[in-house]
């Protein structure tokens, strides 16, 4: 599958956003460590327009199709990836690895020092994915309390804290 490309995301991408995001969490659900572990809920399109609004979202599509994207906001001189998702027909095509790549370009010439998120430790499609694109482990969130935060509210959410971690992803 090679017909999908990449742009800056528009307004009227952010329904495409949140049907990619439920569709992709479907993976999430039907892993099998994570059974009676609930799955944080989708964003809504309105979320994603605002994002969006920001400057600093990706679209993947393919024809008028969204089928990735990555939603990333600053936070003073890094960019938080609030979600990176890929739809489940579109997966494992490189979209995910070229939507992480075109980011941090948007993100450095952009003036961004580090991209910054919050994933599962130990799912293959999360840190270890991020690793192997130049993310590290944080474990020290002296000057970043949105990390804290996003922790925070992920364990609250259900989600076990022991499985989450904070990255980062240092640019230029």
């Amino acid at each position: 599958m090679s017909g999908w490309h990449i742009r800056l995301a528009r307004a009227e991408d952010a329904e495409g956003f949140h049907d990619v995001e439920e569709d992709a969490a479907q993976l999430l659900r039907e892993e099998p460590s994570l059974e009676g572990i609930p799955v944080a809920p989708s964003e809504n399109a309105d979320h994603y327009r605002r994002l969006i609004r920001k400057g600093h979202c990706l679209t993947a599509y393919e024809g008028e199709r969204v089928v990735g994207f990555a939603a990333a906001a600053p936070i003073r001189r890094e960019l938080h990836l609030a979600e990176i998702s890929v739809a489940r027909t579109h997966q494992r095509c490189g979209i995910g690895a070229t939507l992480l790549e075109a980011l941090a370009i948007d993100a450095a010439n952009s003036g961004f020092r580090a991209i910054t998120l919050n994933t599962y430790i130990d799912i293959p499609w999360n840190a270890p994915f991020y690793a192997r694109h130049g993310f590290v482990e944080l474990q020290d969130f002296d000057g970043r309390p949105h990390l804290a935060e996003s922790l925070e509210k992920a364990v609250e959410l259900g989600l076990p804290r022991e499985r989450r971690c904070a990255m980062i992803r240092f640019l230029g």
